[in-house]
């Protein structure tokens, strides 16, 4: 990180701290996670696992956070996506919780009343004791983004669905990204904890308001407890100006499953890093990701996944498209620790090449410490299939839409597992939009 950039970073800390909620624990929090990112610094193109994202727009950005005063429910676009049934919908504006509980149903359609009771959420100022803080203090050298958020976010989410919930819950965040990159930037910030045996099904949005250019740096953390399950959904929507920085740190005990769908097709420039340990015997990860970039956008995802304990499971899929002169990238690494024995770990990771100046580039990566695993990895990167697509026109399609066909192909099978039907309609819906084909709406 340039000399320049560590001082505006600084500058706007010192601007921002009158303004930031403030006690005595929360302001020393909040100096201690900024004097830990000022002595690291952000990351730089020239370190390994972060030369397929862009950083330029770091030099020109605000690192401010976005007022307060503009999550208002008036700045809300008009054509949210709409609520799913038996979701409890919350949203939140530049990272501020629109009001103090779940948006009305008129609003949003309804939420049944056994998720009402199921999970608690909490939507109020940064907690200065809890999984964020904590995975902050053993933020890596991948997690940096997650100690500016540390420093500067103004709101935080906590969900918490108990061992004594009886029914799984099911939640939506809603994000929408209003303010203009120049004026200040968003801070999302979850905290989720599903206590033994419990369950929470999570649907994680991110929306621009308009065409604005936003700046969005987002910190989510996760829990899951022993026999608990987990199905996050995460879906990034920004527009095509808007620049996002996301890291996820997440921790899966004993006979815990956690089930992660992350599809990204906004953004001028997007990267998420994950870092996922299977701390408990027979932990279970699902990891899905999909990625499509467009003209000059950049799309980058880096995963690791720690199998820290035995017989833990581990499937990671990726499947993205590059078209005009996008450069979607995905690393996905796998660390079996010394006495993980029974690790079984899967990785299949595809990208497709739409446009003559596309780039994809898909990177496995395999550390194992221990005897007796079975870990297996691939990766292809490649152009549409020539016979295929010979076969389709030779049965009469036009280019276009044969191409679109085999792109779409391409992606249901990261798609299709999705286990709620309502929200695999949106999805797809949203897809098809994203490619620009009516036809493929139809077959929605």
């Amino acid at each position: 990180m340039s000399a320049s950039l560590n001082s505006r970073i600084a500058a706007d800390f010192d601007t921002a701290t009158g303004g930031l909620p403030a006690t005595g624990a929360a302001a020393a929090r909040r100096r201690a996670a900024v004097e830990r990112l000022l002595a690291r610094g952000l990351p730089g193109p020239r370190e390994e696992n972060w030369k397929y994202a862009n950083l330029r727009p770091l030099e020109r950005l605000r690192f401010m956070p976005a007022l307060p005063a503009a999550a208002q429910l008036a700045g809300l676009p008009t054509d949210l996506p709409p609520a799913l049934e038996g979701f409890t919908r919350y949203v939140f504006v530049d990272g501020v919780p629109v009001g103090t509980a779940a948006i009305s149903t008129a609003a949003t359609g309804t939420a049944s009343a056994a998720d009402a009771s199921a999970a608690l959420v909490t939507l109020g100022n940064v907690r200065d004791d809890g999984p964020l803080h904590h995975a902050e203090r053993a933020a890596g050298a991948d997690e940096r983004f997650a100690l500016l958020n540390g420093a500067f976010a103004t709101a935080e989410t906590g969900i918490h669905v108990p061992a004594t919930a009886r029914e799984p819950a099911r939640l939506e965040l809603l994000y929408v990204a209003s303010a203009d990159a120049q004026a200040g930037a968003s801070y999302p910030r979850v905290a989720v904890r599903v206590d033994a045996d419990a369950q929470l099904v999570l649907l994680e949005r991110h929306l621009s308001a308009a065409a604005t250019p936003s700046f969005v740096n987002s910190a989510v953390a996760v829990d899951v407890a022993r026999g608990a399950r987990l199905e996050h959904y995460r879906l990034q929507e920004l527009n095509t100006r808007s620049i996002l920085f996301d890291t996820l740190s997440a921790q899966v005990a004993q006979h815990g499953t956690y089930r992660l769908h992350a599809i990204s097709t906004g953004g001028q420039s997007a990267r998420s890093t994950s870092t996922i340990r299977l701390t408990g015997e027979h932990a279970e990860l699902a990891l899905a990701v999909v990625a499509l970039g467009d003209r000059q956008q950049v799309q980058d995802a880096y995963a690791v996944v720690a199998h820290d304990s035995p017989n833990a499971r581990t499937t990671q899929t990726f499947r993205g498209i590059a078209a005009g002169r996008a450069r979607v990238a995905f690393n996905g690494k796998i660390v079996v620790a010394r006495g993980a024995h029974g690790t079984d770990s899967q990785q299949s990771l595809r990208g497709l090449l739409a446009g003559p100046e596309a780039e994809i580039d898909v990177r496995p990566q395999l550390e194992i410490y221990t005897d007796d695993v079975r870990c297996s990895h691939g990766a292809t990167a490649g152009k549409l299939d020539d016979q295929m697509l010979f076969y389709l026109l030779s049965r009469g399609l036009d280019r276009d839409t044969a191409q679109r066909l085999l792109k779409w192909a391409f992606l249901e099978d990261v798609i299709a597992p999705i286990n709620h039907p309502a929200l695999r309609r949106q999805i797809e819906t949203r897809l098809a939009a994203h490619l620009r084909d009516e036809t493929l709406r139809e077959l929605v």
